[in-house]
């Protein structure tokens, strides 16, 4: 069933949709650069009609007429990357986009853990509502046999109010968890993108969910398979590259340019012998002042490199300490259901005692309600425990990222 949800929530969940796009959108421009550092060939047709100046340098008979004219060429450029400024964009463009793959898989790591995290909490207060259910069973049973020991002259009203103002209580809590356990369902619905899902589910028990004990130290590569630590990384590779896209726009442009067509005045000589028309040729072009603009660009890219650096060091040290605190709260976790357990057992007897000398006349009923509260103070605990004890185990999971790797491969 849980497995079926976190499919479900991947295949569908309105927030998945943003990074997809982000996705779609880095693709769509390194594929951009990549065309562009390529040959260029464009088709151009105009017909002009257009009435000469008689005052200017036009000579007659062309002076003072209105006449049509028209060109039909094609052009052709190839920017010839000798510093290579393309390759650069290219894979600054690349980096971006791997980035952005890494960042949508992140996202349906987050997902999935949160999905899985409602799973649980949904789950906890199920066994929170069993365990109130108990209490009201157990308060209505004393509340029985005092009203019978009242009637046989054994108690007075005093006992009988007692036990009796436990049962309002017992139901408000029961109110409180039911309206909870609606709230998480809907919150359950809002992640899996679909409307009354979560209403049919079929709660389990926290005990039905099994954990894995993890061992008190783990392989430090995992880390670097984190998919928000392989986003950083990529984005410090980006970063780099505009850095070298930046300093090669020191350099010259050099292009290779021709041209071939037709040109005539008057659209019905355009094609006839003589309109012919052709060029080709290098161009350059090459930066000599710009008021310090180059350079100040080169500035801006190198401060951006040092953000992505300090970026991913900031999510590897953020990582290690997920990790860790993961680790020592489940080592913690254990320990408290262990001493958690032995407190339940010597509660539930110390319970079953006071209720027993109760109902032989040997104790009063103040003493059941104090060994009561006790019993179901370590109930709730238990139930709090365990759910603790899947939540840690879902952030570990979590934390170590799932193992993402880009088919592109990874920079260096």
């Amino acid at each position: 069933q849980l497995n079926s949800l976190v499919e479900q929530a991947l295949q569908s969940a309105p927030s998945l949709g943003l990074v997809q796009a982000r996705l779609v959108r880095a693709q769509a421009a390194s594929q951009a650069l990549d065309a562009a550092s390529g040959p260029q060939l464009n088709l151009a047709v105009d017909a002009t009609q257009q009435r000469y100046t008689a005052k200017g340098a036009v000579p007659p008979p062309l002076a003072g007429s209105i006449r049509d004219s028209g060109t039909a060429q094609l052009s052709g450029s190839w920017e010839l990357d000798f510093f290579g400024k393309n390759r650069a964009a290219l894979d600054a463009a690349l980096g971006n986009m791997r980035a952005a793959q890494a960042d949508a898989q992140a996202a349906r790591h987050l997902l999935a853990a949160k999905v899985v995290q409602s799973y649980v909490g949904l789950a906890r207060l199920n066994d929170q509502m069993t365990v109130a259910q108990r209490t009201l069973a157990q308060r209505s049973h004393s509340q029985r046999l005092v009203q019978s020991r009242v009637k046989a002259g054994l108690d007075t009203q005093l006992e009988l109010h007692q036990s009796e103002a436990g049962l309002p209580e017992a139901r408000l809590q029961m109110v409180t968890l039911q309206e909870q356990i609606e709230l998480a369902k809907h919150a359950m619905n809002a992640l899996l993108g679909k409307q009354d899902m979560a209403q049919a589910l079929a709660l389990p028990a926290l005990a039905a969910i099994k954990t894995e004990v993890i061992g008190a130290s783990l392989p430090i590569d995992l880390m670097g398979r984190r998919a928000d630590i392989v986003a950083a990384r990529w984005r410090v590779e980006a970063a780099s590259q505009e850095v070298a896209v930046a300093k090669t726009q020191f350099y010259p442009n050099v292009n290779l340019v021709a041209f071939a067509g037709f040109s005539s005045i008057g659209l019905d000589r355009l094609f006839q012998p003589g309109t012919e028309q052709w060029g080709v040729g290098p161009a350059l072009r090459l930066p000599v002042f710009d008021g310090g603009r180059l350079r100040a660009n080169l500035g801006g890219k190198t401060a951006d490199l040092d953000a992505a650096i300090a970026s991913y060091n900031a999510a590897v040290i953020e990582a290690l300490r997920e990790v860790a605190d993961q680790l020592t709260s489940q080592r913690a976790i254990r320990l408290q259901q262990q001493e958690q357990q032995a407190a339940q057992a010597l509660a539930e007897s110390a319970y079953g005692i006071a209720l027993r000398r109760y109902e032989t006349g040997l104790g009063n009923y103040l003493q059941v309600l104090s060994s009561e509260t006790a019993v179901l103070n370590q109930r709730r605990q238990a139930v709090d425990l365990a759910a603790r004890a899947l939540d840690t185990q879902v952030g570990l999971i979590r934390a170590l990222g799932g193992g993402f790797s880009t088919d592109a491969g990874r920079p260096s």
